[in-house]
């Protein structure tokens, strides 16, 4: 199966954007301090641990008992901005070129979620996890878990360099009107827990 010279177009872009990339690096330096970059485990083709890089979006608050405030308490106007035009994942290229992500694939979720999925869900991971996916642009954050999980695995099962073309497109129609950010009342998802039914 032919797919996109992933890590050739992640090194143009990134390219590309390095000003962007310089300019946010300074923005987010100046508003949040240091971590410029947040950085996490997340797991890759077949659930192998990678770590996954972003721009910092959010203050480290916490309550009287030391506990992080929720999400949406610690997102700040610039993480707000950066996170609806998906700037914050531009790192994520850095990622592509070192072969733990693609540009299109399911979006590499937490560690955590890995004993929650069902066999079917679990199939997500039969791809590298992407900058963006199928569930990305057929509702982002605005559907739930169960639905966004049955797109991914229709796209592993159908991926394709006309697909993933496709998808790239998409995402950047969505990216410049800006839909589907979060899910109602929370900052972007809540944790998932679990299916009930497979």
């Amino acid at each position: 199966m032919k797919e996109l010279p992933t890590k050739l177009l992640a090194t143009v872009i990134t390219t590309l954007f390095s000003p962007i990339i310089v300019l946010i690096y300074v923005l987010v330096l100046l508003h949040l301090g240091y971590p410029v970059i947040f950085s996490q485990q997340r797991p890759g083709l077949n659930g192998k641990p990678f770590t996954m890089y972003k721009f910092r979006t959010m203050r480290n608050s916490v309550d009287s008992s030391g506990q992080l405030l929720p999400d949406s308490e610690r997102l700040t106007p610039l993480g707000r901005f950066l996170r609806s035009s998906s700037l914050d994942e531009l790192p994520e290229l850095f990622n592509v070129v070192r072969g733990d992500m693609s540009l299109v694939g399911p979006r590499p979720l937490l560690m955590e979620y890995l004993d929650r999925y069902t066999p079917q869900q679990a199939r997500r991971h039969e791809v590298k996890p992407g900058i963006t996916g199928w569930a990305q642009v057929n509702g982002r954050n605005a559907i739930s878990w169960e639905e966004k999980f049955k797109l991914d695995v229709w796209y592993v099962d159908n991926r394709s360099i006309v697909l993933d073309m496709n998808i790239l497109w998409l995402t950047i129609l969505k990216v410049v009107r800006r839909e589907n950010i979060s899910a109602a009342g929370d900052a972007t998802m809540p944790k998932f827990l679990g299916s009930q039914t497979e």
